[in-house]
């Protein structure tokens, strides 16, 4: 009895290990195969998929379908969280700018792969197949998933390179919605091949009818949890208590959306475009602290689709058809979204480079291909799996480059900085005051009240006859003393100066300035050399004002070069 319980309690062990010894192997194998591939100057996306290939079935094997099969909570997590922060890119004035743009180019770029795809694949398939029955409904299936574009690679590519302009508000909207697209040709798709198959009519009712419930239980889901997040929100200050709330919401989405039979990706977009047109100024800060919170989560998720990637019966037939697939897709793609850039006159860098930039397919076309499975079992399902399988691999090697490669070409890399990037970039001579108003230590309170009249500082630094910094002189302590003393002439600046609690020096990161601030509690800092000699002054209302001030004028160079 106790050996049994012991060799019980081994395998359970066990069990457990093998799945934290994936999300050690994924979590730290696909960070370094992502920085390796960042250092090529490949989006390091790439790079986690590849150490997910490595590592599952099509790989070395070291990870099984059943641990994969586990961790399928953790991917329908990291597609919420995903969901949740494209939704957030979708706020009320960048639907009132580009939505015109929106809706031509979505509808472009996603019926002119269906219905390239869908003509090809009828008709090199028929040659390769004869008049089998299959081939014309396998096509236009084929045709209705390769309308959609992954948003999870998509976006990361541009989260990893800090993109922002016209382009990437372009390719967030447009990913964000053709999923909905795909959803809609896929339900019409599956109509027809229903029809031509020769399947019952209540079939046919069933296969139409899905793909409607998933967009519009999606959208109510996303949209009432939308509403309840903002409120909670709005109540609280604490960013600890915020993340919970916001991870608590998207895993209730998903949750929900799941035993539903909704379309989760969906669910959790409308959630993220709730809250982000409810509570604008509230939200940043929500989105800025899941934001934190998502990178082990992200490198997971992608490790996972490389991990789950298998390329088993591929015969030279489906071979032909794959290649089909992705000729037609992406080509259909590039010339949907130039036709829909042309039509609604988007800005020129939309029309140049958005067609390099919609390569990438994954959770989408993947979870239809699986869907078409069921509803069509026999070749059409077993065809469909596996042309998908391998272009998912495909274009979720290609997308990345392509996606970087045209918003680099738009000037649109590194553009989404905000003051924290611009200090941790910026050195202390770069921000200082070099010239401030300087208060001798022998100066009389006449003629320091003179200086104070002359300048707006606040805190003036005193030197001695050497410019070597002796103290500070604040506008509140002379106030004090004319109000305390009648011998304003007998005053010097050595009497009234305050003692000097921080400096620092030139060469200084910026970010240094904000932990000084911040740990002295003060609002000035004098910059001195390594002999003590005053070399400039900061003043923490002129220095927020400043770092402010460039990230404005970045912002208005990116909406000029939007024109």
């Amino acid at each position: 009895m106790i050996e049994s319980l012991a060799h019980i309690t081994d395998k359970i062990s066990l069990s457990h290990l093998n799945i934290l010894l994936l999300l050690g192997l994924a979590l730290f194998g696909g960070t370094v195969g992502g920085r390796v591939f960042q250092r090529l100057r490949i989006p390091q996306v790439v790079g986690y998929i590849i150490i997910g290939l490595a590592i599952g079935e099509a790989g070395f094997k070291i990870v099984g379908d059943s641990t994969v099969e586990a961790l399928r909570p953790l991917n329908y997590f990291a597609l919420g969280l995903i969901g949740f922060m494209v939704g957030g890119e979708l706020r009320r004035d960048v639907f009132a700018r580009y939505g015109k743009h929106f809706i031509y180019i979505l509808l472009w770029e996603g019926i002119m792969p269906f219905a390239m795809v869908s003509l090809f694949i009828g008709f090199v398939g028929t040659l390769l197949f004869g008049n089998a029955n299959f081939i014309w409904p396998l096509a236009l299936l084929l045709g209705a998933i390769a309308s959609a574009t992954d948003p999870a690679t998509t976006t990361a590519v541009l989260r990893e390179y800090r993109t922002r302009g016209p382009l990437t508000t372009t390719i967030v909207g447009i990913v964000a919605l053709d999923d909905g697209l795909a959803l809609t040709l896929f339900a019409l798709s599956s109509s027809v091949a229903n029809i031509l198959i020769g399947n019952g009519g209540s079939n046919i009712l069933k296969t139409i009818g899905h793909p409607f419930y998933e967009i519009g239980g999606a959208v109510v889901i996303g949209a009432l949890s939308g509403i309840v997040l903002s409120k909670l929100i709005r109540k609280y200050v604490e960013r600890d208590r915020m993340l919970a709330f916001a991870i608590g919401m998207v895993l209730l989405v998903s949750g929900l959306s799941l035993a539903l039979g909704v379309s989760m990706l969906l669910a959790a977009m409308t959630l993220g475009i709730i809250v982000v047109n409810f509570t604008p100024h509230k939200s940043k800060e929500v989105f800025e602290v899941v934001e934190g919170f998502t990178p082990p989560i992200y490198v997971l998720f992608f490790v996972l689709v490389g991990a789950k990637l298998k390329f088993s019966h591929m015969t030279m037939p489906i071979i032909i058809l794959v290649v089909i697939y992705i000729i037609f897709g992406l080509s259909g793609k590039m010339l949907g979204a130039h036709i829909g850039a042309r039509v609604s006159k988007a800005p020129r860098v939309v029309l140049k480079y958005l067609p390099f930039s919609l390569f990438s397919q994954a959770g989408v076309a993947i979870g239809l291909s699986i869907l078409a499975a069921q509803y069509f079992p026999g070749d059409v399902g077993n065809y469909l799996l596996i042309i998908i399988t391998a272009t998912t691999f495909a274009t979720q090697i290609l997308g990345p480059p392509f996606t970087k490669l045209a918003v680099s070409k738009a000037g649109e890399i590194d553009l989404n900085i905000t003051e924290e990037d611009i200090i941790n970039k910026s050195r202390v001579e770069e921000i200082m005051d070099k010239n401030p108003p300087v208060i001798n230590e022998n100066m009389q309170l006449k003629e320091i009240l003179t200086i104070f009249s002359e300048n707006d500082n606040l805190y003036y630094p005193v030197v001695n006859k050497n410019k070597e910094l002796t103290g500070i002189i604040t506008i509140d302590g002379i106030k004090q003393t004319v109000l305390e003393t009648d011998i304003g002439g007998l005053i010097l600046a050595h009497d009234v100066m305050q003692p000097v609690i921080a400096s620092i020096d030139t060469s200084a990161p910026a970010q240094k300035v904000h932990e000084l601030l911040d740990r002295y509690n003060i609002d000035y800092l004098p910059v001195v050399s390594n002999d003590n000699r005053l070399q400039g002054f900061i003043e923490k209302k002129v220095f927020n004002k400043l770092i402010s001030t460039k990230v404005i004028e970045l912002q208005k160079r990116v909406e000029d070069d939007s024109i």
